[in-house]
């Protein structure tokens, strides 16, 4: 017997006054329905289905390279109907877990729990109690305190009303059971609306219904508005936050930082306001990142300082390293270890060999540097000439005067030398001084260079 997972997507979620399903929109940069999913997936669950309605096309265009099966409610008639839309695509030997998909921080061990042993004819129900439940379907209860039923909100009498155990709608059953009970509900109810919460008067009589509850009020929150979008969204930054400085890293300001990824950080690690993570990203021991710094797909090596309002994405950082202020490390850009790249500096596809300096206002692409090489203030490699991009190479210890110009594709020898000013051309031997002091020329018969094929590029 395996488990299947429904996850409720349907709705269109009027007050995010959007066009986007309610259920895309990002928590920690990620749709809420993502999450669920993900937490779906940690339970090794044989199946999902994804129940969509409003919004269908986008919904399963986002899911296209996933593993999740999609059923479609055309008409919104309420969560009992929109599980029994799911349930023919189901097992019918499985267990089934309904989960929302605005309902994001749901946790693995929570899930876990409440798919233990689910009794056949019974249902194992996920209630919370609430210092507000307005709004929430009220937990009936009998003399011996078992669950005999639900009442929504808008049924509910005025004791009920001072119920403060609410219905979370997560709840797990046998997909028979669930298929059997969803044919004899009605929508007899203040909504004309055919309620899942019915089924669990049914489940009471015959096999009874266990309840448990999450650690936390915040896993089964929803999300309805913009607003409750930004709480939850702060909510689990702070909850990362608090998940970082239990394993040694000192954020100036919890409240402000923000995971929109993965991120694994070792021990000793300084983390000052405003900082941004995205992708995977991995930060070493004793590494400090400054204020305003983003974190795209990338390593940050063992006692590296990434200074103020820089942006490192998919680059490889070594040890000892210095980066910033206002840096732009770009993608497939290598820093080796004692490296430094100083204010106003870009880098892009480029391997900066250790010990090697480009200190301010310099532009380093399509290149492979050295070690111990020196790249003055105004530096760029002239890697594109409006149609193809070439390389250049600076070898160990060569000197690059300020606002020179490396014409790639060019190499510079070991220990060779650019003045200050000079467009360079052509290789430069080793241990050489290049200087170029040339007189303004114009040349009107001039033609821009065509595309190279790939195979007269190698």
């Amino acid at each position: 017997m395996g488990l299947s997972v429904v996850i409720l997507a349907a709705g269109k979620g009027s007050r995010m006054k959007s066009s986007m399903p309610k259920v895309l929109h990002p928590i920690a940069g990620k749709p809420m329905l993502q999450h669920v999913i993900d937490a779906a997936k940690q339970l090794a669950a044989e199946q999902i289905v994804v129940v969509a309605g409003h919004g269908i096309d986008q919904v399963r265009s986002y899911l296209v390279a996933q593993k999740v099966e999609i059923a479609e409610q055309a008409q919104q008639l309420g969560t009992g109907h929109a599980v029994d839309q799911a349930l023919p695509l189901v097992n019918a030997d499985n267990d089934v877990l309904v989960l929302y998909g605005d309902v994001p921080l749901i946790q693995k061990e929570t899930l876990f729990n409440l798919c233990q042993e689910i009794p056949a004819s019974g249902i194992n129900l996920l209630t919370v109690n609430l210092g507000n439940p307005q709004g929430y379907g009220r937990i009936i209860r009998d003399h011996k305190d078992q669950v005999m039923a639900i009442v929504e909100q808008k049924d509910a009498d005025q004791d009920q009303l001072l119920i403060n155990e609410v219905n979370t709608g997560i709840l797990a059953a046998k997909a028979s059971d669930l298929l059997s009970w969803l044919k004899n509900i009605d929508n007899n109810n203040a909504q004309g609306e055919y309620y899942l919460t019915d089924t669990i008067a049914m489940a009471a009589s015959e096999g009874g219904v266990v309840a448990s509850q999450p650690a936390s009020e915040i896993e089964v929150e929803g999300v309805n508005s913009r607003m409750q979008l930004a709480t939850l969204e702060r909510t689990y930054q702070l909850l990362q936050a608090e998940q970082l400085m239990a394993q040694g890293v000192t954020l100036i300001d919890p409240n402000r930082l923000d995971i929109r990824g993965e991120l694994e950080c070792a021990h000793d690690v300084l983390i000052d306001l405003n900082v941004i993570i995205e992708g995977l990203v991995k930060i070493e021991t004793g590494v400090q990142i400054d204020a305003n710094v983003i974190l795209k797909d990338c390593v940050i090596g063992q006692n590296t300082h990434i200074k103020a309002n820089s942006m490192v994405d998919g680059a490889l950082i070594g040890k000892d390293c210095q980066v910033g202020p206002f840096a732009r490390i770009r993608p497939n850009t290598e820093l080796k270890d004692e490296a430094f790249i100083g204010n106003f500096v870009e880098t892009k596809k480029t391997t900066l060999g250790k010990g090697s300096k480009a200190s301010h206002l310099a532009y380093i692409g399509d290149a492979s540097v050295g070690e111990n090489v020196n790249i003055g203030a105004g530096v760029i490699t002239c890697n594109y000439d409006g149609v193809n991009k070439f390389k250049t190479i600076v070898e160990d210890g060569a000197f690059i005067g300020s606002d020179s110009q490396l014409v790639a594709p060019v190499t510079i020898g070991k220990m060779a030398t650019v003045g200050a000013g000079t467009t360079v051309t052509k290789d430069v031997p080793a241990n050489n001084l290049v200087i170029s002091r040339v007189k303004q020329k114009h040349l009107s018969d001039w033609q821009r260079p065509g595309k190279i094929k790939t195979e007269e590029k190698q």
